[in-house]
């Protein structure tokens, strides 16, 4: 019994001694902790508060504007530029194949955003030259800027809308008929431009698949002229499809076509 609770108070013992060294160690710790420079982490606020003058409230409206534009700029892209075209066009051109989803839908958008790049590089370059540097300059105003931005891109548009397209939405916007291009409006000018595009991408699309529907139809003759009727004449007729394109080297001439086309 002596023996047991000699025992006992011996671990009692050690147990405390163990919990004060625990806290000491903590405690060198905490102090080190204490020691070191603290980190600060910026915080990021946004606040409403009353314009106190004229500089303020024009800040305001080019945040406000910034913003609006950003918004709206993958309609900007899409609708305004050759993007619309060319993407529908590679998209018949895929579907006239019958490759399903080869190539994929984001190799076809990638290379039509590059085209795109392309074929809108010159209109970039007079944009930035004759709005974005004397606006950033404070040489021309924001309206001036603004002006300056469409006249290359309405001129870009006017090339390639068509007449009747135009009088179309000059008759639906109850507009008089324009002596000259610059009073056509611009809220006219886009949907304009929009279905006139829209109808070259299709009838670029039709031409593209008449080869490959005259092939579908020579596989599928032949097919049943020599009484395979439970053969599928797409699986026959697709290699040949993808040789007869690699043969006239398809991507080079769809390609050319669609850039010239807009020049």
């Amino acid at each position: 019994m002596k023996t047991i609770t000699k025992e006992c108070f011996i671990a009692k013992r050690v147990g405390l001694l163990v919990l004060l060294l625990v806290m000491i160690i903590v405690a060198l710790g905490l102090q080190e902790v204490h020691a070191e420079p603290t980190i600060t982490i910026p915080r990021i606020g946004f606040t409403i508060d009353d314009a106190e003058n004229p500089e303020q409230v024009t800040t305001s409206l080019q945040i406000l504007l910034l913003l609006t534009v950003l918004s709206l700029a993958p309609s900007i892209l899409i609708m305004m530029t050759a993007f619309t075209r060319i993407i529908i066009v590679l998209s018949f051109l895929r579907s006239a194949i019958a490759t399903q989803q080869t190539p994929p839908t984001q190799v076809l958008i990638g290379l039509a955003l590059f085209l795109t790049f392309f074929v809108m590089s010159p209109i970039a370059s007079e944009i930035n030259e004759n709005a974005i540097q004397p606006y950033l300059a404070e040489e021309i105003s924001d309206a001036q800027a603004i002006e300056n931005a469409m006249l290359p891109i309405r001129d870009f548009m006017f090339r390639q809308t068509r007449e009747n397209d135009l009088a179309l939405f000059l008759e639906m916007s109850n507009s008089e008929m324009p002596n000259d291009l610059d009073e056509i409006s611009t809220t006219v000018l886009i949907p304009a431009f929009i279905i006139s595009e829209l109808k070259t991408a299709f009838q670029l699309g039709f031409i593209l698949f008449l080869p490959f529907i005259v092939l579908d139809m020579v596989v599928a003759s032949t097919l049943m002229s020599m009484g395979m009727m439970m053969l599928p004449p797409a699986m026959i007729s697709l290699p040949f499809k993808i040789l007869l394109f690699i043969m006239v080297d398809g991507w080079n001439i769809v390609i050319r076509s669609l850039v010239t086309g807009f020049n």
